[in-house]
């Protein structure tokens, strides 16, 4: 938490997608922390410990994202982490995202109400 807000680290090279998950977060009384790379996530990440985090499947590289979660969990993440795809329908149905360490994931363009209420019941907020 900062300043009594939980605060969301997003992470994913496309500023768009960046702007609008500040927009959001930021009208519904969340913090938000922002990285534009796994390895910028990385840093973030040590330096917030954040309360969420949403990471972009594939970023600088394919497994960036995958390789991302692996990282947090080594460096003792308890935060839920969601994947951000643009194949997130047909990733969740195909594997099972809990062996990848992730909590779920959301499809792109990400649906404001699937957000605010993932984020209303993972963080009791």
């Amino acid at each position: 938490m900062k300043e009594g807000k939980f605060v969301v680290l997003a992470i994913d090279d496309d500023d768009d997608v960046l702007y609008a998950l500040r927009i959001v977060l930021e009208k519904n009384g969340y913090a938000m922390n922002e990285a534009r790379s796994a390895e910028e996530g990385v840093r973030e990440f040590k330096k917030e410990r954040p309360d969420f985090i949403i990471a972009d499947l594939m970023m600088e590289s394919v497994d960036a994202g995958k390789n991302l979660v692996k990282e947090l969990h080594f460096l003792g993440n308890t935060a839920p982490v969601y994947m951000l795809s643009s194949v997130g329908d047909e990733l969740a149905s195909n594997i099972d995202y809990g062996e990848l360490g992730l909590q779920g994931v959301f499809q792109k363009p990400i649906n404001t109400d699937s957000l605010l209420t993932t984020l209303k019941r993972k963080l009791k907020g």
